[in-house]
């Protein structure tokens, strides 16, 4: 190699360096920018989505008898329905907007296990509502409880989860409103080897929290309602992915009585670049934790990890076959998805 190439070489990875360097400064700069506060506290997320899913299928009592014209031409729960008879289907409503175009004839397009789907049938009129139906029950927004991980004062604008919510399939569903509410815990069921464990809480409506605005790939945002309450929340200053160090660190989550308790941890790896938002891989050490829940469960999602006195991402996922460890996002990816 000519040492003029050598010389190029160096020149260019020095560049990429302080491209990086660059990149971290400015999320750390643009975070410092804005008032962070520390989440660990349950939420309720009743989400409307553009995706219309078939829960279940029924009877339709017709003057000729009962009948099910779903599931006579195959239609499953689970199936999304993309489209009937061309009409796109983006809402409970648009199902019945399609059957009432006149004709009986209909060609449904759904989705199973991500695979597009033609059937064809024919939609017949319930004797007492004198609607044309398919005999198939849909929903067209999803529910469950998570943690938040921070909320931003200077945007008005609450984070949570850390990941998507997805269908069956991993398919991200697109957001079109919705409410996230305060959460009440009542109950954990613990986690095993082989089989994750759940928070058990209910959904409180009458405390709205914020407005959902999106799912992305960085968890669900919302806004947040102008009577908040920013008080009970601790401010806390924000660390780059740079700074994260493996060793111990804590996370904060409400696992019991609606008190969000600190619990220790380990961060036994880093990986800044990982394009699945896996950045970390944690263990808890906090016996109380392994008590309570045998480590991260269902809805522990978000939980914010936080290494001295840094907030450094949130908790992502739990390792099936070891609920003592999980995966984390950085926290600079959930700062940049808004």
């Amino acid at each position: 190699m000519r040492y003029s190439d050598k010389i190029k070489r160096v020149i260019f990875a020095l560049l990429c360096a302080v491209i990086c360097c660059i990149s971290f400064s400015t999320v750390a700069a643009y975070a410092d920018e804005r008032e962070i506060y520390l989440g660990g506290f349950a939420a309720g997320f009743v989400l409307n989505t553009t995706t219309v899913e078939v829960v279940g299928l029924c009877d339709v009592m017709t003057s000729d008898g009962m009948c099910s014209p779903a599931r006579d031409c195959g239609i499953r729960a689970g199936d999304i329905v993309e489209a009937i008879n061309g009409v796109a289907i983006n809402g409970k409503a648009d199902v019945s907007s399609a059957l009432a175009i006149p004709g009986d004839e209909c060609e449904i397009l759904i989705v199973r296990g991500g695979e597009r789907l033609t059937v064809r049938t024919r939609a017949v009129t319930d004797i007492v509502s004198k609607q044309k139906r398919l005999g198939m029950l849909v929903k067209d927004s999803v529910n469950g409880i998570g943690t938040v991980t921070f909320a931003d004062k200077t945007n008005g604008i609450v984070a949570a989860l850390g990941h998507p919510v997805a269908d069956c399939s991993k398919r991200m569903f697109t957001v079109s409103g919705g409410g996230i509410y305060s959460c009440a815990i009542y109950g954990v069921k613990r986690g095993v080897r082989g089989t994750p464990g759940e928070l058990k809480g209910s959904i409180e409506s009458s405390y709205p929290i914020g407005t959902a605005t999106h799912n992305c790939a960085s968890g669900v945002y919302g806004k947040v309602c102008e009577d908040f309450d920013w008080q009970k929340l601790t401010k806390i200053s924000v660390a780059d992915i740079s700074d994260v160090k493996i060793g111990k660190a804590s996370i904060y989550s409400t696992v019991s009585q609606n008190v969000t308790c600190e619990y220790e941890i380990s961060i036994v790896k880093v990986d800044p670049l990982n394009n699945e938002n896996r950045n970390f891989v944690i263990k808890v050490d906090d016996r109380r934790l392994i008590e309570q829940s045998g480590g991260i469960v269902q809805g522990m999602s978000g939980s914010p990890i936080v290494q001295e006195g840094r907030l450094v991402g949130a908790v992502t996922h739990v390792f099936v076959n070891d609920p003592t460890r999980g995966y984390g996002i950085s926290i600079d990816k959930m700062l940049n998805a808004y």
